[in-house]
């Protein structure tokens, strides 16, 4: 699982000066649980930042009918880096069964052995949780005075640096690779102590609750060694 997202972009009159000092965060889950009457599952957690450097923002954070080049591309970078606000959203991804890492049966790497081989497709619902935030994120950028508004492409497949999922944690060694304390199933010396154990998604980042279950393997890990258990 990822974390999915959405990203809108606003232009304001002012200057916001959102690129100043560190990024601060305000996060709104009116629409974090599912609601059946949308007709699909999911929801998702609105922050308020403006997360795109000088560069990003050159390259994709301008307004769609910025000329690509020349004086108006110089001028649009002058007035809308200054002048814009954005508010991402952290949408749910639905574990897929289908979705995993495994050995690839003919690529190999440099060494001869089997390569890594990643399968993931977005389920349905998550496209339409994205895109049900990107509308919402539309509607709160004009809300607040923006003067023009424009969102970011939504994909089945979008860049994340919050990956879960793959070595779930569980009670059945056959559904599940580590226990409810992150230790391996089939090596008892072995703790997975990252996103990979998580079950689901979590809307927001999932950062925290990694530490979260880190923190308690770690303990776990200290009991054991005192007692001989590993």
């Amino acid at each position: 699982m990822f974390d999915t997202w959405a990203y809108t972009v606003g232009l304001f009159d002012h200057p916001v000066n959102e690129y100043k000092s560190i990024v601060a965060t305000r996060v709104v889950h009116d629409y974090y649980d599912a609601d059946p009457k949308r007709g699909f599952y999911g929801g998702g957690g609105i922050d308020s930042r403006f997360d795109l450097m000088p560069i990003g923002f050159a390259l994709a954070g301008l307004p769609p009918d910025t000329p690509q080049w020349g004086r108006g591309y110089k001028k649009a970078l002058g007035e809308c880096f200054t002048h814009s606000s954005g508010l991402p959203a952290h949408c749910s991804c639905l574990p897929v069964y289908t979705n995993r890492v495994d050995l690839d049966p003919e690529v190999k790497d440099a060494w001869g052995l089997p390569a890594m081989r990643v399968t993931f497709d977005c389920h349905p619902d998550d496209v339409k949780t994205m895109e049900f935030m990107r509308d919402r994120m539309l509607e709160i950028t004009a809300a607040a005075g923006a003067r023009k508004k424009w969102a970011l492409p939504i994909g089945e497949v979008l860049p994340s640096r919050h990956l879960m999922g793959t070595c779930r944690m569980g009670n059945d060694p056959r559904k599940s690779v580590v226990n409810v304390d992150n230790r391996s199933h089939d090596v008892a010396n072995l703790f997975l102590v990252d996103g990979s154990s998580l079950v689901t998604s979590a809307r927001q980042q999932p950062t925290a609750t990694i530490q979260a279950l880190a923190y308690r393997a770690a303990e776990k890990m200290t009991t054991l060694a005192r007692s001989g258990g590993i």
